[in-house]
């Protein structure tokens, strides 16, 4: 993940060059006017500059070197500096003003994470939160996320917080930068799709990193990221560029029919439905076409419709069954097990030991 931590030292003050003249002036004995006389300047300049009012040019710069012997080098990273730290004084004025934001977001978990230092007070907090962003402000911010507010406003059931979701995102942001992946290509990926489905019967260390691989060698980079506080997301889908699609997991659920379910679920959303937009799906709440069609999808991908009918037809769901049925097909017998649970076929208390649980461990960077 793409964030680097740097600790560096920067002094909370700036000295004006005007008062390094005057008092290089005052030890040398050289009056104002004088100065002035020798650099070619009007004293009005060289007493604005002494009081903060004028800035040191590059030409003025070389003008004291010549007069004083002092590098023009210096007098103008006095005077870059002094702008720079004035501007930085008001910028923490304007952050001041955007404490209540901050607090909106699970800066806590971040910290935890190690995605940056814990912030020395509210206003490093904003600070941080911007950096972490990669936007210049609160607003530019605003702008960047405003089409998160569209999911919300087309589902009123729709319950994760839009700042701890906005983070989440960001963060399978972060991670998918230092994944390579070709030009999108929707052949190569919905057939990418037939090969990752012969992987649910595999262990993890097995089907994360080449179902990763897979992925990225059709253009999409995938990720698992943990849930924050706030959040109640299954998976998310999005577009980075025009040949670089995103699909985020959780593991919310950590079983298996959960996690390959919401696989297949982003991977709809990535084929079928454009690359405009973003797509959060919330287990159990999302809804309208483009959900239910992905839902379709993932579950005939997992479980052919034709085979699926036939096998329930026979109303036979001992766990022998099941796991005749799913090795016959070529998937994991859990993932069986959810879609029955789900359907109402069976209560869901039973044959969870064929549920395999993952637990996600976390990138560390």
């Amino acid at each position: 993940m793409s964030i680097k931590k740097m600790n560096q030292f920067l002094p909370d003050y700036a000295v004006h060059p005007g008062e390094i003249l005057e008092e290089t002036l005052a030890s040398r004995g050289i009056k104002k006017s004088e100065f002035a006389k020798r650099c070619g300047v009007s004293d009005k300049t060289v007493s604005q500059i002494i009081n903060g009012k004028a800035p040191v040019t590059p030409e003025t710069a070389i003008q004291f070197e010549r007069v004083l012997g002092v590098s023009a080098a210096v007098w103008s990273n006095l005077e870059a500096f002094y702008r720079l730290h004035t501007a930085q004084v008001a910028a923490r004025e304007k952050l001041e003003k955007k404490i209540k934001w901050a607090r909106k977001f699970p800066v806590k978990e971040l910290v935890k994470r190690g995605i940056f230092e814990k912030p020395a007070n509210d206003v490093d907090a904003v600070e941080k939160l911007l950096n972490f962003f990669g936007v210049g402000s609160v607003r530019a911010w605003e702008q960047r996320f405003k089409e998160l507010s569209v999911v919300y406003r087309h589902s009123s059931s729709f319950k994760s917080a839009p700042e701890s979701v906005a983070t989440w995102l960001r963060l399978g942001e972060l991670y998918a930068e230092d994944i390579n992946t070709t030009p999108y290509s929707r052949t190569r990926f919905t057939a990418a799709l037939r090969e990752i489905r012969e992987l649910t019967t595999e262990p993890p260390e097995v089907f994360e990193p080449r179902m990763k691989d897979i992925c990225a060698d059709a253009g999409v980079a995938l990720v698992f990221v943990s849930e924050l506080s706030g959040t109640h997301l299954s998976g998310a889908t999005r577009w980075l560029s025009k040949d670089k699609a995103l699909i985020i997991l959780s593991l919310r659920h950590k079983s298996d029919d959960h996690l390959w379910f919401s696989f297949f679920h982003e991977a709809a959303h990535v084929i079928r439905h454009g690359k405009r937009g973003v797509f959060l799906d919330e287990s159990d709440r999302m809804s309208g076409d483009k959900e239910d069609e992905a839902n379709r999808f993932a579950a005939n991908m997992l479980i052919p419709e034709n085979e699926y009918l036939a096998f329930i037809a026979r109303g036979r769901f001992y766990r022998k069954d099941i796991e005749a049925f799913a090795r016959r097909i070529g998937i994991a017998p859990g993932i069986v097990v959810g879609r029955l649970q789900h359907e109402g076929k069976i209560p869901y208390t039973w044959h969870n030991r064929l549920k395999r649980k993952f637990t996600l461990v976390e990138t560390s960077k």
